[in-house]
Parts: C-alpha cells; structure tokens; sequence
C-alpha cells in the first residue's frame, strides 16, 4: 500500500542533524556500495550499455530503464533488519505485539513474518496483480524505477502480497523497502520502508462464534457493491471483517502510542480494498495519519487461489512511525552512518521510550542548500 505523509510540523531540525545529513552525502553513497559487495559476496550493483545488474542477476535494458546507480547503492542496505536501528526497533515491536496477541491453536504465533524479500520484482507483480489499471497514473516511469518494461523497484510491499497468499497463508507480516520517484527534503526519500498484514478467514473461522453462524455464508449470489461492501460478499461477513480488522490495528497503535489514544476512521479508496479506511491517531493535538487498510478485493484472493476466504490487509510505513515516536526531525537521517545517531536506539528493552537528541555541532563547511532542499543532488 502507498500512503503520503504529511508534515509533522511538531518536529524542529537541530544542528546535529545538518551535520549527519552532510557526512552521509560525503561517503554514504560509497559506503552503500561497500556494503552490498561485502554482506554475502553480492557484487556491486553496475548499469551498463545494454544491462542492469543488481543483487547478483542481471535485467536486460530497454527504453523503460530509469535506474540510477546512487539508488541501486541502496538496495541491499535493510534498514528495517538491522539490529537496533529506528527502523528496526519499529518492525520489532510491531512483530512483538502480533505474536503475543495472536496465537494459533498449536500455540505458535497465528502470523508469519517476511522481512527479507527481494525488492526486485515484475510489473505484474506490483501493479497487475493488485488489480490496478493499465492506464493508472501511478505506474507512470516519472513515479518509479523501472530497470526494464518487465521488471522494477517494488512501489509497495503489497507487491508480494498475491504470492504468500498463493503459498497458502492466512496470516501474514511483511515489512521491506519500497522505492517511488520524489523530491527529497526532511519528510520526503525516494526509498522508504512499509510494514504490512493480510488475515483471511474461511466460513467457519469467521463465524463460530456467533450465534447460529452456521447459518451465516461469506458470500451471496447476485449480490451488488456499495459503499458498504463488494458484490459478492454478504453484509453480514464484511461487518465482521471490518470489526477485526479496526480492533486489531486499534490494539496495535495503542500498544506503539500508549493507552488513552484517540483513534478516528475516515473513507478511503484503494485498489486493492473494499471497502477501505485510513486510521488517524490524534497526537500532539493534532490529528496524523498513521495506516491504511480495508477488506481484501475477492478478485484478488480469487487470483490467488483463495477463492473460498475472505480478508483484510493494512499498510504503514516504518520511516512515519519513527519519527514520530522517536522525534526524529529528518527522514535522511535513516540512513547515516553515524554512531551519535545509530547508539541512541541501542536499548535492550524494544518498548523503551527514545527520544533523539542533538548537540551543538555547526554545519560542515560545504554543506549548502542542494542537500537540505526540494533538488538534492540524490534525484535522477
């Protein structure tokens, strides 16, 4: 799922950040690449005359290709699965809190977790199969890194989505980075990281526990969408669904924010869900968008091979998360190097309460505005 965040006005940029931010655009390009060709031997990624070669395969190049090498250098980096980082403290506690809320009748955790996928995946994958359209505007080159006509730069994590679901799971976690074409400034990157769910039920597990459920079906024939539900879902199974789904995320940004939390639903149009809704939190006095959701398209399931279940899916992004509950004033920040930074999120208890913190350090000589503004050097 693509959401946009807006501007946390509440979040002030101090010095320390200006000087981070400009010793990673001094070496963090080149200390990218030191990493991707020394984390388990994948060779650096290259973009030749005819070839794009990243994570050890190669894609053929055509009049699609608009990959650049200073965002391949990111691929391969993992934020979101290395120990203590701020993106990883928040993919942490959300795995925390779904294992030891749902568990299964084995009693192993109900969800699987996926936190390692390749973000190289097909067109078909990330648009097609998500049921958006051809003519979509958010397939437009100038929106995404194509590395061919065929295959890109994953826009979202749902790109998998269809895939697990295939693979037969019910209940699944999916987190990983994700790339969109944009301006970059402190609440914009043109790579971020996203977090997912997907629960299905079949007819029994949906309703058993309600009164003379066996009565109750999933679907209805000859049904009709509404603003309510999908043609072929009855009223009955959708409401239900959507009560899960709410208290479910409900639960979950009550454990990140902390009891007492004021949560509101607001109407929202996806592709891929029906009906659908982002969740706001009210914090700092303010009103903030924190995820998406809504009841799973049949017709995606139906591709998928779960034609007799229905679902529901949600996204967020990690990056959001984080900077709110951690304060941290810049999204560029993610990605330095520095242990003034990286050392403030090395706790041992995931749930602990960080705030980040600054110091008194001047801009590095050099620093101008191309980095700090709309047209840093990083764009194409």
């Amino acid at each position: 799922m693509i959401f946009s965040p807006s501007i946390l006005p509440y979040l002030q940029p101090r010095p320390l950040i200006h000087r981070l931010l400009a010793e990673f655009w001094a070496s963090g390009c080149a200390t990218s690449r030191r990493c991707l060709c020394t984390r388990g031997h994948t060779p650096p990624p290259v973009i030749g005359q005819d070839s794009v070669e990243v994570l050890g395969h190669s894609y053929p190049r055509d009049d699609f290709t608009n990959i650049t090498l200073k965002i391949l250098a990111k691929v391969g980096r993992n934020l979101h699965n290395q120990s203590h980082h701020p993106l990883w403290l928040i993919k942490e506690r959300i795995k925390a809190h779904f294992y030891s809320s749902f568990i299964g009748r084995s009693g192993n955790p109900l969800f699987s977790v996926h936190d390692n996928l390749s973000p190289v995946v097909t067109v078909e994958q990330n648009f097609d199969s998500l049921l958006i359209p051809a003519d979509h505007p958010s397939r437009k080159p100038g929106d995404n890194y194509y590395l061919n006509r065929t295959t890109m730069l994953r826009a979202h994590t749902s790109a998998h989505q269809r895939e697990l679901v295939r693979s037969g799971l019910d209940a699944f976690l999916l987190a990983g980075d994700v790339y969109r074409r944009d301006e970059i400034d402190a609440h914009h990157y043109p790579i971020f990281h996203q977090m997912e769910g997907v629960r299905l039920f079949s007819n029994h597990e949906l309703f058993s526990r309600v009164q003379n459920g066996e009565d109750l079906s999933l679907f209805e024939a000859r049904g009709r969408r509404t603003p309510q539900k999908q043609e072929t879902h009855s009223l009955e199974a959708v409401k239900l669904v959507e009560f899960d789904l709410k208290q479910t995320l409900t639960q979950l940004v009550t454990q990140l924010f902390g009891q007492d939390l004021e949560v509101r639903w607001v109407d929202a149009y996806f592709p891929f869900t029906h009906p659908s809704f982002e969740m706001e939190v009210r914090f700092h006095d303010d009103w903030m968008e924190v995820l998406g959701c809504g009841v799973m398209e049949q017709e995606l399931l139906n591709s998928a091979g779960a034609r007799n279940k229905l679902g529901w899916a949600f996204g967020l992004g990690l990056e959001r998360l984080a900077m709110v509950l951690y304060n941290i004033p810049d999204i560029r920040l993610f990605w330095s190097h520095d242990e003034r930074f990286l050392k403030q999120f090395r706790v041992q208890d995931i749930n602990q309460h960080i705030c980040f913190k600054g110091t008194t350090a001047h801009l590095l000589p050099g620093f101008g505005a191309a980095l700090l503004g709309r047209h840093s050097p990083l764009l194409p």
